[in-house]
């Protein structure tokens, strides 16, 4: 394998959302992704416009249409009636309810680098959901909102961050978001440890 194509070399980007900055827990989440072995290696805070946002949950073709399925089925699975039996219109309405939630204030984007980073991200951060993530995820430990209340609240669910679903998504989201020149190339100590093979040069 390539040092290019190493595991440590994966990326994921990370968002905090509005509600993370405004509750200050913008140190609370970088540190929980730092203290697994992730290295930041590009940071910016920015209020995204619709047009930024919409064109991030659109660019995989199929977002729509999966999210809108998923959707129905999740309402049926609780016995309860689907807004809409059209995927699409379903979106519709989530997408207006995100774009109003994402622009409502300051966001944190950053890219990790680390081995299998965009899995590891999403396990740190939880279920999209934050009332079924578990214990010890960020969402599980600092939200109590739920796709019921939200839905009856006629809102986005809050859920204080979005992390990317894999390795292929994040490089697509990350090109969104970030510049090439915005990325940073650099060595952190504590990758000797994490990523060396023999962990040389520990004893004197």
């Amino acid at each position: 394998m390539s040092k290019e194509k190493h595991f440590k070399k994966e990326r994921t980007l990370i968002m905090i959302k509005p509600d993370g900055v405004q509750r200050s827990l913008v140190g609370e989440i970088i540190s929980r992704y730092e203290k697994i072995g992730l290295k930041m290696i590009a940071m910016k805070m920015m209020i995204p416009t619709e047009k930024q946002v919409e064109e991030h949950y659109t660019l995989d073709p199929e977002w729509r249409r999966v999210t809108g399925e998923k959707t129905i089925k999740g309402y049926k699975a609780k016995g309860m009636n689907p807004p809409s039996e059209d995927p699409f219109e379903i979106t519709d309405k989530i997408l207006a309810g995100l774009k109003k939630y994402m622009t409502s204030g300051p966001m944190v984007l950053m890219i990790l680098e680390g081995a299998h980073a965009a899995a590891i991200g999403r396990k740190i951060s939880g279920g999209t959901e934050p009332l079924t993530s578990d214990v010890g995820t960020i969402r599980g430990d600092y939200v109590l909102d739920s796709y019921q209340m939200s839905d009856v609240d006629g809102r986005a669910v809050r859920n204080l961050l979005h992390a990317s679903g894999s390795a292929e998504e994040a490089e697509m989201e990350i090109k969104h978001w970030f510049d090439a020149k915005e990325i940073l190339s650099y060595r952190l100590v504590q990758e000797q440890i994490i990523y060396d093979v023999n962990l040389d040069g520990i004893l004197e």
